[in-house]
Formats: structure tokens, C-alpha cells, sequence
């Protein structure tokens, strides 16, 4: 497989944060993917983990994830840590409400003026995987 140099992503909008209020501003000139998100719940946010975006943090492989005491060194694939060679973070938010460009969210996982690359409505029946399904480490449990 031939490996490409490289790509871009622009920002569709910023993660803002007043004290215990979260909110996603998305920039103007994409108000009108808006449209109809409010007939949602949730939604699933991507953003990129711009505090992490430096060569070092970038070219880091393992760590211990941190929040699982005694979880032993492990791939950044196989973790969610915010320092891997592509510094994208993916949650789900609850929409709690949207008015104009931006949409008021229970919470993130993100500082206030991370970027936000992406917004996808989330679908249970597309998103979900039933439990019976799904294998993580005992260390995860």
C-alpha cells in the first residue's frame, strides 16, 4: 500500500467551556450542517487533542493508561491517551440544547478552545454493539 504524505483537516468549530457549561460553537460558514441535529439526543464529537501537538507527544507508542490502576504498558491503539501520532479524540455529548451556531452539551472530555473537527449524530442501532459481543481487557472491567 503506498503511504500518502499527508492530508488536511480544518476545524468546524471550538469546544467552549464556562465554568460548569460546554458548549460547541461551530463556526459560521458550517451553520447549515446543522440542520435537523436537534432531532437528536446525542451526538458524537471528534476533535483534535491540540495541547498534545508537538513531535514528542506525537511519536509516544505505549503508555499505561491512566485512568485504570495496575493497567500494564500498552499500544496507544489499544488506549484512549490523548498522545498518539494523530491527535483525535472522539466522545459522545448529550445535546441539551441548540440555538444558532452553537450546541449546548452535558459535557466533554476536551479543554475549553480544543477544536472540533467533526459532529455525527449518534444512532443506536448503527453505533451500538451488543455487550455479548464486546472483549476488553479484565484490567478494563
Amino acid at each position: 500500500m503506498e503511504r500518502k504524505d499527508g492530508f488536511w483537516i480544518y476545524p468546524v468549530g471550538v469546544i467552549r467551556k464556562r465554568d460548569r457549561d460546554a458548549y460547541i460553537e461551530i463556526y459560521p460558514e458550517y451553520k447549515d450542517g446543522l440542520l435537523r441535529l436537534e432531532h437528536y439526543s446525542h451526538i458524537i464529537v471528534l476533535f483534535w487533542f491540540d495541547k498534545n501537538d508537538n513531535p514528542e507527544q506525537r511519536s509516544i507508542l505505549q503508555v499505561h493508561p491512566k485512568r485504570h490502576k495496575g493497567a500494564p504498558l500498552s499500544g496507544v491503539f489499544a488506549t484512549c491517551s490523548p498522545v498518539r501520532p494523530n491527535l483525535i479524540g472522539l466522545t459522545i455529548c448529550k445535546i441539551l440544547s441548540i440555538e444558532d451556531n452553537v450546541i449546548k452539551i452535558n459535557d466533554i472530555d476536551a479543554f475549553d478552545n480544543t477544536p472540533v473537527i467533526d459532529i455525527k449524530p449518534y444512532v443506536p442501532r448503527k453505533h451500538m454493539i451488543p455487550e455479548s459481543e464486546v472483549k476488553v481487557p479484565e484490567w478494563m472491567k
